[in-house]
């Protein structure tokens, strides 16, 4: 049966199309399974005034990667995660950073921020040792 050059585009699109998606769920997976993704999870999970401000059960949202915002390098990560509960939804802004490459991550702040533009600080490094850790 002869393949027509419709056809052929149309069968082409859905291949190019499964290799996007396929590719962004992948980029997605691998944000999510990073530590400093995962730590500032765990920040949120722990702040009651953040919890009660978005509303429990929390929704976790894939990230914009199209966001400038949103950035990974060698030494430095900063993100800004989509979250939402029953009462409010907002971002998580994580900014993360490592002395070099394939050392552990360390949290530098997490803060929360509604869509009603209030900020919930939840975690900043302290400037004072560079180790002691500052809980808002």
């Amino acid at each position: 049966m002869p393949w027509s050059l419709g056809k052929l585009v149309f069968y082409s699109s859905v291949v190019a199309s499964g290799a996007c998606t396929l590719t962004y769920y992948l980029i997605q997976k691998a944000f999510s399974k990073a530590s400093y993704y995962q730590q500032a999870l765990e920040q949120l999970h722990g702040h009651p005034e953040a919890l009660e401000a978005l509303g429990t059960p929390l929704n976790v949202h894939y990230l914009r990667l199209t966001d400038k915002y949103n950035f990974v390098d060698i030494a430095k990560a900063q993100l800004k995660i989509p979250v939402s509960g029953p009462k409010s939804e907002g971002h998580l802004h994580v900014i993360s950073s490592r002395n070099a490459p394939f050392q552990r991550w360390h949290l530098q702040e997490v803060f929360l921020k509604l869509e009603d533009g209030q900020q919930i600080p939840m975690f900043k490094l302290s400037g004072n040792t560079g180790h002691e850790v500052e809980k808002e």
